[in-house]
């Protein structure tokens, strides 16, 4: 009975570590990153077959920035949580803009995967990028309401 139970552990073990090792493209360096106490900024040059990827473990309530700049319009940031079955990138600059602001709901390992696009016209062979990971000490604002930005209409004056 002894010899099933570890067995049943080991391979328990065996897939939760699976679960929080990505999966790499063709000629991509994995680099493991602690998280910041201050602010970290990571420099690389996107590369297609050869460029870097990031894992940062996040812990629960940690807030966090996460800000992506380049100088290519074809270079973007994808961010993936590794602890999720599925491979949908939880923020990209793509789509979200160039920072991602959160306050962590429970502790994981993020895959930071900067890449150059495939799909676009462009011309070289990458682009440089500079990612800063920002630990914060508050949560993040509060986006206001679009109602409230506007300015009232000139149809409907404010009552008196």
């Amino acid at each position: 009975m002894r010899p099933l139970a570890a067995t049943v552990v080991f391979c328990l073990l065996a897939s939760m570590a699976f679960a929080q090792s990505p999966e790499l493209q063709p000629g991509e360096r994995l680099e493991k990153l602690e998280f910041p106490a201050a602010t970290m900024q990571l420099k690389g040059w996107t590369k297609f077959g050869n460029g870097r990827v990031y894992t940062l473990p996040v812990k629960a309530g940690q807030h966090v920035k996460v800000s992506f700049s380049t100088k290519s319009k074809f270079t973007f940031l994808s961010i993936f949580d590794l602890a999720t079955p599925d491979e949908e990138a939880i923020f990209g600059t793509d789509e979200d803009g160039e920072s991602y602001y959160i306050t962590v709901k429970e502790s994981t390992t993020w895959l930071l995967r900067p890449y150059y696009s495939k799909v676009s016209p462009r011309r070289g062979l990458g682009a440089p990028y500079s990612i800063l990971v920002e630990p914060q000490t508050a949560a993040p604002p509060q986006p206001v309401a679009p109602a409230e930005q506007q300015s009232p209409s000139p149809l409907f004056p404010p009552r008196q």
